[in-house]
């Protein structure tokens, strides 16, 4: 991999992040948010955008909010997530009045699960308590126990800038379509852009319950190779991801990715592959 290059990359970011100095931010702190990965993306969607964009794992929905897509189907395993979009997407204010308190955090915490055992996931309550265990929680993880239940600590920020006012989500949300499920449930139009940005090939990645290991990278990498429509398929560049998506016929570009959570300080850069095909 000593051939790579990113200067064109690093060029278009620069224009292009100047030009969009106004995005609507993400609602939520989410652990590997891809935000910084925007300005790679659009010299690839502009071309394109008349198509309905479509993320089997749209997670944080960085991407999304970043490429504001007219159409869409955002997709993600975490049915709280999906939720709390649903909600914004009805023109979500939250009544729930946040601390950050480590004594309210853990009876918030404990309130949100109890929602869970009474069926009540589903609620505008929930998504408010979802928001508010996002971010004050450590780290904007989100994790649950073998029991079902989010067990993030508390996070001791200094300061957490809460919002309750969700409204102007509700506009851009109009005509985009949030689902839960595993990703090869996704009804693929021959026409869409698929931006995908499936759980990195990295040790020790528990996403949900049953986990996302090998079998579904391929999976993953398998079914994107067969869609007729363009695609981005973003991964850590590991050395069997790479083999895996050249064996399937992807473009391969590189990018120097910031790290944004590291458990021992590390912010060196880590490399991620942008795997594209049916793309000039």
């Amino acid at each position: 991999m000593s051939n790579i290059t990113t200067a064109w990359f690093q060029k278009s970011a620069l224009s292009f992040q100047s030009a969009r100095t106004n995005w609507l931010s993400p609602p939520l702190k989410w652990a590997g948010g891809k935000r910084w990965q925007v300005p790679y993306l659009l010299p690839h969607w502009e071309p394109k955008r008349y198509r309905r964009l479509v993320e089997p794992f749209c997670g944080g929905l960085a991407a999304a909010l970043g490429l504001l897509p007219e159409q869409a189907i955002l997709n993600d395993v975490n049915p709280h997530l999906i939720n709390f979009y649903l909600q914004l997407k009805k023109g979500f204010v939250s009544e729930l009045r946040p601390k950050n308190e480590e004594s309210y955090y853990y009876a918030k915490r404990s309130e949100f699960n109890s929602l869970q055992k009474e069926g009540k996931s589903h609620t505008p309550q929930a998504a408010a308590l979802f928001y508010y265990l996002n971010r004050t929680g450590f780290n904007g993880l989100c994790r649950f126990n073998q029991s079902g239940e989010f067990n993030v600590p508390f996070g001791r920020y200094k300061t957490i800038n809460y919002r309750s006012d969700f409204r102007e989500y509700a506009d851009v949300f109009v005509k985009w379509e949030f689902t839960c499920g595993h990703f090869d449930r996704i009804r693929l139009h021959d026409s869409d852009f698929v931006y995908a940005d499936p759980p990195y090939d990295v040790e020790f990645r528990q996403y949900s319950q049953g986990g996302f290991g090998w079998h579904e990278q391929e999976a993953t990498a398998q079914w994107l190779a067969k869609h007729p429509g363009p695609v981005i398929l973003v991964n850590q560049a590991t050395e069997r991801i790479v083999k895996l998506y050249r064996d399937l016929g992807y473009g391969l570009e590189f990018l120097p990715a910031p790290r944004r959570i590291s458990c021992n300080g590390d912010r060196t850069p880590a490399l991620e592959v942008l795997a594209v095909r049916n793309l000039p």
